[in-house]
């Protein structure tokens, strides 16, 4: 969630997601802090730098989790979690990344600590999750299964 957060602050996002608008800000951002604007040697071209890339990965993130991003891939996402199984998970902070047994990987932002030990200790955690997590919690398609499906 604070992830989430951090990047609709970054792009002045407020209330819903709307990929027009966020498309508009990303480029007025990439203007703003495009490292070839700064000379070499100027304390702001590193700081440009971090920030453009900030700005890219921002925008590739808030991308995956706005309402017309999920639509579009919703017939996939429903496939997914009501024919497939749990390969494997994992949980760090408030983020729970689930593995499929398609070969498909979703991040869910907000799943607390309590709720993922529920899920682990539970008997059926594919029913426990349908219940409780799929369609409970932002989601997204993680970055890291889009890059192993392209390679």
């Amino acid at each position: 969630m604070k992830r989430i957060n951090e990047y609709k602050k970054l792009f002045q996002v407020t209330g819903e997601l709307d990929l027009k608008t966020l498309k508009k800000t990303y480029r007025e951002l990439v203007k703003e802090w495009h490292p070839d604007k700064f000379q070499d040697g100027d304390d702001r071209k590193l700081e440009a730098e971090i920030m453009g890339q900030k700005v890219v990965d921002g925008y590739h993130f808030l991308v995956s989790i706005a309402p017309e991003t999920k639509a579009a891939n919703l017939e996939e996402y429903t496939k997914t979690i009501n024919e497939c199984g749990i390969e494997n998970y994992k949980h760090k902070g408030l983020l729970l990344e689930i593995s499929f047994t398609d070969g498909s990987v979703y991040e869910y932002f907000g799943v607390t600590p309590a709720l993922f030990k529920k899920l682990i200790n539970s008997d059926k955690q594919v029913r426990f999750a349908k219940r409780s997590i799929y369609n409970s919690f932002i989601y997204r398609k993680s970055k890291k299964a889009m890059q192993e499906a392209a390679v």
